[in-house]
């Protein structure tokens, strides 16, 4: 009985934490979302929702959709590098640089991209120094391209990380055995490692989802007007008209996303230990 005592006083910290940071900011978005203000069901703010933001939302979709297809892309490749190259100064240079990012809050990713892909930003200031481009060829990245190259790089790291730390824990024996048989560095990295480190490159796709989902700051500093993310238009309907149930509702559909497509995941990881 004092044991677990000691383990239920060990864990009410946490746990509370959890309830009243989270599970009860849930419960209260869920109740305000689908009730309106004599506390009656209603999906009025759902139609709210579609009829306003439902441009928002398909672009909100596009973003993050994109933004997780090339940072499965770069980060599988660069993981694949790190682990398959012979050539260890490589190595290193990328295990440095792409760790870069991690340490950076959002915010800060934000105001350094909007500084970096201007019309006269750093990016470009550089190509007009090198005489790559005149003054009149260069082009704003601001907007929908700004928001992915800024969520791709900024999620790079923390994706980069898991996955090529689960490839680094595969036995080398497998490795080896295919490159004394002749297999090239695509064809290991295909055949024998990528199928085993598919739980890891799903982990990583679906956290980092969650994360672009929920972020403000991005497409808040470099979105360039409408369509905008479904962040953006949370926090306009609280700060202009402290709209609090169409601002819920719109977190519940933001919910439903995360939630589909870590279904998604979660039924495909299933289906595959099961066909073991």
């Amino acid at each position: 009985m004092r044991i677990s005592l000691k383990y239920l006083l060990l864990v009410a910290p946490a746990a509370l934490t959890i309830a009243v940071l989270f599970l009860y900011p849930l419960g209260f978005s869920l109740i305000a979302a689908f009730t309106d203000d004599a506390q009656r069901l209603t999906l009025a703010h759902f139609r709210k929702v579609y009829a306003l933001y439902s441009t928002d939302i398909l672009f909100t979709l596009i973003v993050v959709l994109s933004s997780v297809a090339l940072l499965a892309l770069i980060s599988i490749t660069l993981s694949a590098v790190i682990t398959l190259s012979s050539c260890r100064p490589i190595v290193q240079m990328l295990a440095f640089l792409y760790r870069l990012p991690l340490f950076i809050p959002f915010i800060v990713a934000a105001q350094m991209m909007r500084t970096f892909l201007a019309k006269n930003g750093l990016m470009n200031n550089a190509l007009v120094a090198s005489d790559l481009l005149t003054p009149m060829e260069t082009i704003s990245w601001l907007g929908w391209k700004g928001i992915i190259i800024t969520f791709v790089w900024k999620q790079l790291a923390f994706a980069t990380l898991l996955i090529c730390g689960a490839m680094a824990a595969l036995e080398q024996s497998q490795i080896l055995a295919a490159r004394n048989l002749g297999a090239s560095r695509p064809r290991i990295l295909f055949d024998i490692i990528l199928p085993q480190v598919l739980p890891a490159i799903g982990v990583a796709l679906v956290l980092s989802t969650v994360t672009m989902m929920s972020v403000l700051s991005v497409p808040l500093m470099i979105g360039v007007g409408t369509p905008t993310m479904i962040t953006v238009d949370m926090a306009f309907r609280v700060n202009s008209y402290g709209d609090y149930a169409v601002a819920n509702a719109l977190s519940v559909v933001s919910l439903l996303i995360c939630g589909a497509l870590s279904w998604f995941y979660l039924r495909h990881s299933l289906r595959q230990k099961g066909g073991e």
